[in-house]
């Protein structure tokens, strides 16, 4: 009798650590934020804030221009999760794939929000992140915008470089952004 009960044990021992590694796995996309007015408030802000961001380009002397928008879709990413920076991709870019004519993009930015979550979640540099959600959603770019809206390559790799080069810069900045927001958050 006293081998069933071990054995009894041990079996929801084994199941109790089972539903711990999939409630944490499920926890890697989770918001992991506890709601209340502030964090709802700026988790709408940055779903909408990249629809006017992406209006603002900055024009460089070498034929491209830096983007503006990724700024609050990593925000959103580090501070909400790979959940909020899909959210804040799909949402935020509904006005630039609406004036492009590119429905597209929302599909590139809902990628790149969400690998900007999961890679920051995984402890990864904030710069490392996006740059690897930027390499994985490059083939996304390529296939959509060469193949599908037929941009010719020398634009496409202009868009590249801009991109590659305004996720660097926003990358840095939300860096040292996202810490303050989430203490802010916690008040």
């Amino acid at each position: 009798m006293g081998r069933a009960y071990k054995a009894g044990r041990s079996v929801n021992y084994l199941n109790e650590c089972v539903l711990s590694e999939v409630m944490e796995y499920k926890n890697i996309f989770s918001f992991d934020v506890e709601w209340n007015y502030r964090t709802m408030t700026l988790f709408a802000f940055l779903l909408i804030i990249p629809n006017f961001l992406g209006m603002l380009n900055i024009s460089t002397v070498w034929g491209f221009k830096l983007h503006f928008f990724q700024v609050a879709v990593f925000l959103a990413a580090l501070i909400y999760g790979p959940t909020g920076g899909l959210l804040s991709g799909m949402v935020g870019s509904v006005y630039s794939a609406f004036i492009m004519h590119n429905p597209y993009i929302v599909g590139g930015n809902m990628i790149l929000g969400f690998f900007v979550g999961l890679f920051a979640r995984h402890k990864m540099h904030t710069i490392v992140a996006v740059m690897l959600a930027f390499i994985v959603q490059l083939p996304w770019l390529v296939i959509t915008d060469y193949y599908l809206i037929h941009m010719p390559w020398p634009v496409l790799w202009k868009l590249i470089v801009a991109l590659a080069l305004s996720n660097l810069v926003w990358a840095t900045l939300a860096h040292y952004s996202a810490r303050p927001a989430r203490n802010a958050l916690r008040c």
